[in-house]
């Protein structure tokens, strides 16, 4: 058998990357039919879920938390503010700062979007036991910090690195007991 005769595997057959891609493109389109229904596209939930757990926040510090550059950011925000989910306002000392929150009907869809993340999650995670899940979610994180680190948006944490599940802390103080 020569070089040009070997049979090429199928491209994910080994690899991590592929697998993830995979997985998070199903995902993603599973979120985005679901979504789709409160009348709002993949990405823009991301936007929803930042702006509930904040509050008021920045535009620049919702671009850094979401990992996406101002224009990106500041395109969701009009598009969302245009649904009437957001609400936008010049900084008083300082017009050229804008801080963005969710209005009434933007924290209806937040605890929307809420539900619906908690059962594409409960699909998602079908099979699996606390401790698997607590396992993907800990490689995930650690998966992200790397590509961040290498991609140079480091700097800002990954969600959830400083807060362990108090299972997760149970079983590192355990692990390093002598």
């Amino acid at each position: 058998m020569t070089k040009s005769d070997k049979r090429l595997r199928p491209p994910g057959a080994k690899s991590v990357g592929w697998a993830l891609v995979q997985a998070a493109r199903l995902h993603r389109s599973r979120i985005g039919d679901r979504l789709a229904a409160l009348d709002l596209f993949a990405g823009q939930e991301q936007v929803v879920q930042a702006l509930a757990a904040a509050g008021t926040m920045t535009m620049g510090d919702l671009a850094a938390t979401l990992r996406v550059r101002p224009p990106t950011a500041s395109k969701t925000i009009s598009r969302l503010a245009a649904l009437g989910f957001v609400e936008r306002r010049a900084e008083a000392g300082d017009g050229r700062i804008v801080r963005v929150r969710l209005t009434e009907a933007g924290l209806a869809k937040a605890a929307a979007i809420e539900r619906l993340w908690d059962e594409v999650e409960a699909e998602l995670l079908d099979g699996f036991d606390g401790k698997e899940k607590r396992r993907l979610r800990k490689l995930l994180r650690k998966v992200a910090r790397n590509l961040a680190d290498v991609s140079g948006v480091s700097g800002h944490e990954v969600e959830g690195d400083s807060d362990l599940d108090e299972d997760e802390s149970d079983l590192l103080a355990v692990s390093d007991a002598p």
